[in-house]
């Protein structure tokens, strides 16, 4: 490894060639504020100009996110030339925003107030014009306020990588310029697939999720019988909202968290991953042995549907039928639940703490509907949980574990942990398809093959003779690579798992910010570091269970008998299965 030396503030250092100033300052003990570095190299960089620092050879400032080491540099962060020019530079982007802080939804994270602080930057030292503002709150899933905006770019960074899309651009020239759809369109008139992934990098509160908190505590209000389900994914991050480690899960605190907010029953959705996976993995098979369509692609995220439908119609076929976990146990607290407890399904309310944005949207969609009932009412992100607990003024450190609510539905397997990673619903499904298929249960249920981060994973299966090949993909710029393979005829798997988030769910668009500024004491500039950190936890959490293959769920065992038949029964399809449909790209 080829090095320069170097010195910082008459300091002499020895570090990397090819570093920009900012990654060997870090590397070297210090913070030179900025708002794109350590922030996974989303951004237009050098564009706002919060990093400047002096360095010999140089003219001038330089942006030292930008400007490369070079041997014999010495840098300087703190004259007051450097000092004054960061700050100016603060309150140029603060004239152009709409400082209402108290009301802002990012209060607390807001990465402009932060290097405000760092910075000493003064409020309102520029007064002039301020650029057109446009606010869109067409979508169920995210809002976006341009005089929010600092013209970063994270997010439309964050498209291109994640999804190879270009959802999101700069509109306009000069002065007017803008972050939006194409043309200054709202979400809702464009081919956004709602993941939150820009949501998720945005420094400040021009995007934000469209918050259901007040939906939840009207229903309260109103006497609904108001239940609550979390996502698998929620127990692994939820406790970053209260300073824990990322990594730490929090499923016994979570459910006394929630008990306390006054719901009425405190469900974990493991119990509708359980029910997928036993329709989905029957599917399969069906597939497989009756002549189906090939390969059988995931449904569980809404995400990849959105994509699917609006980039990949011709390929809905592919998909699963079955809904998604959450929208399975919504139907069946509406149904089975409420007959089995004496409940009016009129009168329950079925709230989801998923971490993902784009449930939010999912859980409008007209095929999601039975028996003339939606079949979840409202969904909080993770991150709206958290708010809500802290609220209440519970504190969630010194809260007791506590368990899910277990009476006749409720119960869960390992399996159904495991969903909130990448690979996660492929080796659930397989754990229970090759049961069904050999009528032996698997001497080893981790199929490693299928973990991990890569961006397409793809294994090989001998199952009682019928040799299954699979491939796992997260982020729709590895799934095109799958899908577009199926187009041209050369696929060559029988089952394939596409999250929309890169990650997964752990990752999704909901969850707490990862932000290193907000984290001192977090390893987060390797960008998947907090994913796999987040995915070990329900790994550890999976190997803790006493069961852990969707079959030998003793709850999910009673539906089918008691209620169900048996998977993909007509009553399974009436109550678990939905249908796609292609969408436009764009509407006018």
């Amino acid at each position: 490894m080829a090095t320069v030396h170097i010195k910082i503030e008459g300091v002499p250092y020895e570090v990397e060639a090819g570093l920009t100033i900012l990654e060997a300052a870090k590397i070297c003990g210090y913070e030179i504020p900025s708002l794109c570095a350590f922030n996974h190299g989303e951004c237009s960089r050098g564009s706002c100009r919060v990093c400047l620092v002096e360095a010999t050879g140089a003219r001038g400032l330089v942006a030292s996110c930008v400007y490369p080491v070079a041997e014999g540099m010495e840098i300087t962060i703190s004259s007051p030339k450097a000092v004054e020019a960061r700050r100016t530079s603060v309150e140029l982007l603060l004239s152009n925003h709409n400082v209402n802080c108290q009301q802002c939804d990012k209060n607390g994270y807001c990465e402009l107030l932060h290097v405000a602080k760092v910075t000493g930057a003064r409020e309102g030292m520029y007064q002039g014009a301020k650029t057109p503002v446009t606010v869109d709150k067409l979508t169920p899933s995210i809002k976006r306020d341009t005089s929010k905006c600092i013209l970063c770019g994270r997010c439309i960074e964050r498209c291109k990588n994640a999804h190879g899309l270009s959802v999101l651009g700069f509109e306009k020239r000069g002065f007017n310029t803008i972050v939006a759809p194409a043309e200054n369109r709202s979400f809702a008139n464009s081919p956004c697939i709602l993941c939150g992934q820009c949501v998720s990098v945005c420094p400040t509160g021009a995007l934000m999720e469209v918050s259901e908190i007040d939906k939840v505590d009207a229903a309260m209000k109103a006497g609904k019988y108001v239940v609550v389900q979390t996502a698998p994914a929620v127990r692994a991050a939820l406790g970053e909202e209260f300073g824990m480690p990322i990594g730490t899960a929090v499923t016994g605190k979570m459910a006394a968290a929630l008990r306390r907010l006054g719901f009425k029953k405190v469900f974990d959705t493991n119990f509708g991953a359980d029910l997928t996976i036993m329709e989905e993995a029957n599917e399969l098979i069906a597939r497989m042995t009756e002549g189906g369509v090939l390969p059988m692609i995931t449904s569980c995220s809404p995400g990849w549907v959105n994509y699917a439908e609006y980039y990949y119609g011709d390929l809905l076929p592919h998909l699963s039928s079955c809904k998604s976990p959450h929208e399975m146990f919504g139907a069946i607290l509406k149904s089975y639940y409420c007959e089995k407890n004496g409940i009016n399904p009129d009168d329950m309310f079925v709230v989801s703490v998923m971490p993902c944005t784009a449930k939010k949207y999912e859980k409008e969609r007209p095929q999601l509907v039975t028996n003339g009932r939606k079949d979840v009412d409202a969904v909080l992100t993770t991150r709206e949980l958290g708010k809500l607990i802290k609220r209440a003024g519970i504190n969630f450190n010194k809260l007791p574990d506590e368990d899910f609510d277990y009476d006749v539905v409720g119960d869960y397997t390992g399996a159904g942990v495991i969903f909130g990673a990448t690979g996660g619903v492929m080796e659930a499904a397989l754990r229970t398809a090759a049961y069904k298929l050999s009528g032996e249960e698997l001497k080893n249920v981790e199929l490693h093959e299928v973990r991990g981060l890569e961006g397409i994973k793809e294994a090989e299966y001998n199952i009682a003779g019928n040799k299954i090949k699979v491939a796992v993909a997260h982020g729709m710029k590895n799934a095109k690579v799958l899908l577009d393979q199926i187009k041209e005829g050369t696929s060559e798997y029988q089952f394939i798992e596409i999250m929309g988030c890169p990650g997964g769910c752990v990752s999704g668009g909901g969850q707490p910010y990862v932000k290193p500024c907000f984290l001192p004491n977090e390893d987060v500039d390797i960008l998947d570091t907090y994913r796999q950190k987040r995915a070990d936890a329900l790994y550890r959490e999976d190997e803790g269970r006493p069961l852990r293959a969707s079959h030998l769920n003793p709850q999910i065992v009673e539906l089918y008998k008691d209620y169900l038949g048996e998977p993909n029964s007509h009553k399974a399809h009436e109550l678990l299965h939905t249908s796609y449909a292609a969408k436009e790209k764009f509407k006018d």
